[in-house]
């Protein structure tokens, strides 16, 4: 089913020309504040393959986000396992963004992750969609709320994966969004 479109954007597999912005977002300090590191280009570029190769492969992964007036892309967003076993069962599905920080303020990611919503929960029979967030990150959080996510303060975690050196990043918040609570609000 991807590509997916909005009325204004389009969720689609990564090209070699969009090597640059996804460059851009892995190495940006506003885009990456609440990840302990930032991606060199070669980095960037051997994740950029492995997500192509995941989309093609599964059709679950972190998409990249055109706009469709002019083409270009602005960033990602995407459903994905949740990569934390130790934290959430298997078959997990977590939604996740990132957008390059001149596209910040258009409402962008809330259109496309309501796509997602659309598409994990009709086409792909999904019950429930996550999304986790460091506790500070209040600029994630608002857009989890604003696509009808709610928070479940009781999976709240430390996590595991960060290191020692980044205590403040550590603490992390979960919202949920189910498929019946999905389908109340797009029939409202």
């Amino acid at each position: 089913m991807i590509p997916l479109e909005t009325s204004r954007l389009i969720l689609r597999n990564w090209k070699d020309s969009d090597r640059d912005l996804f460059r851009e977002i892995n190495r940006d300090p506003k885009v990456m504040e609440f990840f302990p590191f930032r991606r060199t280009p070669e980095e960037a570029d051997r994740l950029l393959e492995r997500v192509r190769t995941l989309i093609e492969t599964t059709d679950f992964c972190f998409y990249a986000v055109e706009l469709k007036e002019t083409g270009e892309p602005v960033g990602w967003c995407g459903l994905s396992d949740a990569s934390l076993p130790e934290i959430f069962p298997e078959g997990t599905v977590e939604i996740g963004w990132r957008l390059a920080t001149r596209y910040w303020g258009n409402g962008y990611i809330t259109e496309a992750a309501k796509s997602l919503f659309a598409y994990g929960f009709t086409h792909k029979g999904l019950k429930e969609i996550i999304a986790f967030a460091v506790a500070e990150n209040r600029r994630s959080i608002a857009i989890m709320e604003r696509i009808g996510m709610t928070h479940d303060p009781k999976a709240d975690f430390i996590h595991p994966r960060i290191p020692d050196t980044h205590p403040h990043l550590k603490p992390h918040v979960v919202y949920r969004i189910t498929a019946e609570a999905w389908r109340r609000s797009s029939s409202a």
